[in-house]
């Protein structure tokens, strides 16, 4: 009888390729593991602002919403740098190349404050992240006072002569004065412009009377409203705001008319944004992104953007870069006319 040759080739060959796959396979799950970066310490949330005003609240109610909700593991710190007009937090974050560990909510300072000051930072230092909302801007009254529309407060402050009426804002140099500006332009007034630190600052100071405007945000001062302390006049935006649900027995978000109904033809929105260190990852950006459009699909968020009448536009990556672009050139523009870029 012929003996049988049994080759080992061919299980000496399968057992190569079996190698291969299961490192192949390993490999993948490694790329993967890579890819899904996760905080492996607490996460400090830099507000380059005061306290009470729309940074602010927002960042306090993304901090909650995620704590409520188990959206992250570990904490999200919540800090407030307002120094040199945001400037300490910018910089700050500017300076932790790198740390995945810090992240910050940016208003329209991001272009304004460099611009003013000088100091050495540009959002391009910066890592975009998330446009979440774009906020508006209200031109208020106290309720106590006698004007019922735009029109008829201007016609005071003109009867008043220049530098007679006081308007309040967040900051100097930056877009409560901007908008300022552009309103005593569109208008032939002047106002004397009061700074605070804070739009929540400023909300107090127009109900106990020391100012008599301001052109907070519809969040920094809805409470206000609703309680009948402020009066809505005009918004500073090409629309109404859509927001149909009363705040007060009579009133809702839109029927405060555009400024430019009224016949002020100025307007102006606030970028609420997320950004993170420089050379962070792609998979430590994406992180945050989703992260916030887990926040963003909440009750909680939505309801957030109805009380205080937000634009409800949100991007992220190439598109928001070029919003950002966009952005800047149109606040170098409104400095320049403003005679707020530092010399």
């Amino acid at each position: 009888m012929k003996a049988v040759r049994i080759s080992t080739g061919m299980p000496r060959r399968l057992a190569t390729l079996a190698r291969g796959l299961v490192g192949a396979i390993a490999a993948l799950g490694m790329s993967t593991a890579a890819q899904a970066w996760e905080p492996t310490k607490p996460v400090e949330f830099i507000i380059p602002a005061g306290t009470g005003g729309g940074a602010d609240q927002m960042a306090r109610l993304i901090q909650g919403i995620i704590s409520k909700n188990n959206l992250m593991k570990g904490n999200l710190i919540v800090v407030n740098k307002s120094g040199g007009a945001g400037a300490e937090g910018f910089l700050g974050i500017k300076g932790a190349q790198g740390d995945p560990h810090k992240i910050i909510i940016t208003l329209s300072n991001l272009f304004t404050t460099p611009m003013a000051t000088g100091v050495p930072f540009n959002w391009k230092d910066l890592t975009p992240v998330q446009m979440l909302a774009l906020d508006q801007f209200v031109l208020w009254v106290n309720a106590d006072k006698p004007y019922k529309t735009a029109g008829e407060y201007i016609a005071a402050v003109k009867a008043a002569g220049p530098l007679k009426m006081k308007m309040g804002g967040t900051g100097s140099k930056q877009e409560d004065q901007i908008i300022t500006v552009g309103l005593e332009k569109a208008t032939g007034t002047k106002f004397i412009y009061v700074p605070y630190k804070g739009g929540g600052e400023v909300a107090v100071q127009l109900v106990g009377g020391h100012i008599d405007s301001t052109v907070n945000n519809p969040g920094e001062a809805v409470s206000q409203w609703r309680g009948g302390s402020v009066r809505p006049l005009c918004v500073f935006d090409d629309e109404r705001m859509p927001y149909k649900a009363k705040i007060t027995e009579t009133m809702s978000w839109n029927d405060v008319p555009t400024c430019k109904e009224s016949g002020i033809p100025t307007d102006y929105v606030m970028l609420r944004g997320i950004f993170m260190a420089p050379g962070v990852t792609p998979a430590q950006v994406k992180y945050f992104d989703d992260l916030m459009n887990k926040v963003r699909a909440t009750t909680e968020w939505k309801e957030f953007m109805e009380r205080g009448a937000f634009n409800t536009t949100s991007m992220s990556g190439d598109a928001f870069r070029k919003w950002l672009e966009s952005a800047e050139a149109t606040h170098r523009t409104l400095m320049t006319e403003a005679g707020f870029m530092a010399k």
